[in-house]
């Protein structure tokens, strides 16, 4: 009797080649489908479940286990991984599972000087289902887990990022428009540097690439916005418009190579109490970003951001209230400048070894509507090894240091120790 499935697993080795047919192979991976002998899989299907252009450093590659349909047309990969994480704090901390600069105490205080933490939240869940030549066309089905719900401690799981991908059309909650994944250095850190233009969102996008060099996509985004208020003058009030980001990137060396030009509009919405009316204020910002295989040793990554109002997609300063600020001038309230960069740089010394560092800044503008203590500028720097000592499995282990620096000129340093074990399945 005819199989309806047909499974693919992620193997060392142990089926004869008669059985089956190998798909990927890399650092992480040795994968090989057994199909039944009458039938073979759609290389097409089988190509777009391991898609794995534009991805962040810390997304989970191809999955484990695929589940194909009798005429290999649809297929449902299903993977992740499990990531262990230990950190020791030294000469101050960031006082956050992750380090993140905007939450080291400043001044440092002799009262939270070290801290040793261990963690497994980040460990990932994934679904992927491909399909070719259907009555609606191509299509995939994203849907990924992480364990971050809840409180500290928690482990309840979270959604990350559920979207359908029909044609050009891209529908759910995935990486926003104006994050650039492939830019991001790697590092052990959850949060990575503190000046990444960083978010996920839910959206409706249209995406097109024109040739093997040029490829756009523009964006509609659900707002999530962040704001420092003024007790009598003015008020937080719900979002009435979307956000609007879109990018045009070039991209060489079969896509090892990219450049990408971003832009985001934002109309941020409040309530003036001073003249009892809803107001808009502009936010808006570009970002240049990308990396460069100089080599086939040598990898760069980089990012440069800078605008207004849009803190809420910067790693530093996500959800403390900087996408606008109050003036105290009867009412208003103003987008303030923003500036984020970072620069990195990876060696592969070998298939199973590379090294990397990156250095990053996280800038505030517009500090003299807010207290002497908040936060003017948060610096970050990393210099990593990860290393892969059979498939599927990959340690790592780096050095952090962090700085916030406070608009009365006040700064809290931190050191932290990062090491981990991954296992992809």
């Amino acid at each position: 009797m005819k199989k309806k499935l047909f499974i693919v697993l992620c193997l060392a080795g142990g089926w004869s080649a008669s059985h089956a047919q190998t798909i990927l192979t890399d650092t992480l991976y040795t994968s090989v489908i057994a199909t039944d002998e009458s039938r073979s899989a759609d290389n097409e299907t089988i190509k777009a479940i391991y898609e794995a252009n534009g991805l962040h450093f810390q997304d989970p590659r191809a999955p484990r286990f695929l589940f194909l349909d009798r005429k290999g047309r649809v297929a449902l990969g299903i993977g992740g991984y499990m990531k262990g994480t230990m950190s020791v704090d030294m000469g101050g901390i960031a006082n956050n599972l992750d380090f993140v600069t905007a939450d080291i105490p400043t001044p440092n205080r002799p009262d939270m000087r070290s801290q040793f933490q261990m963690d497994a939240s980040t460990s990932r869940i994934f679904l992927k289902l491909v399909g070719r030549r259907t009555s609606i066309g191509d299509f995939t089905v994203y849907l990924e887990s992480d364990f971050r719900g809840g409180g500290a401690g928690s482990y309840n799981m979270r959604l990350r990022q559920a979207y359908i991908q029909l044609g050009r059309i891209r529908a759910g909650r995935s990486w926003s428009t104006f994050f650039d994944p492939a830019s991001a250095p790697p590092t052990v850190d959850f949060e990575g540097p503190s000046g990444t233009v960083f978010g996920r969102n839910m959206q409706l996008q249209y995406s097109q690439r024109l040739n093997k060099h040029w490829s756009f996509a523009a964006a509609i985004e659900a707002p999530s916005a962040s704001y420092t208020t003024q007790a009598g003058q003015s008020e937080a009030i719900k979002q009435r418009l979307p956000d609007l980001p879109a990018y045009v990137q070039y991209e060489w060396d079969g896509g090892q190579s990219h450049i990408r030009l971003s832009g985001l509009l934002r109309a941020l919405s409040y309530r003036n109490l001073v003249s009892a009316d809803n107001k808009y204020a502009l936010g808006w910002a570009g970002q240049l970003s990308g990396t460069i295989a100089l080599t086939p040793q040598f990898t760069l990554y980089y990012q440069a951001a800078y605008g207004r109002g849009y803190s809420s997609y910067m790693n530093d300063l996500s959800g403390a209230g900087y996408d606008l600020i109050s003036t105290g001038d009867k009412g208003k309230m103003i987008a303030p400048h923003i500036l984020g960069f970072v620069g990195g740089l990876q060696y592969n010394a070998s298939d199973k070894l590379f090294f990397s560092t990156s250095s990053s800044q996280c800038r505030l503008y517009n500090e003299s509507s807010l207290s002497p203590t908040a936060y003017r500028y948060g610096q970050y720097m990393v210099v990593n090894a990860f290393y892969t000592p059979f498939s599927n499995c990959q340690l790592g282990v780096e050095y952090l240091f962090g700085s916030r620096h406070n608009h009365d000129r006040t700064e809290g340093k931190a050191h932290r120790i990062n090491a981990m074990i991954q296992y992809n399945f």
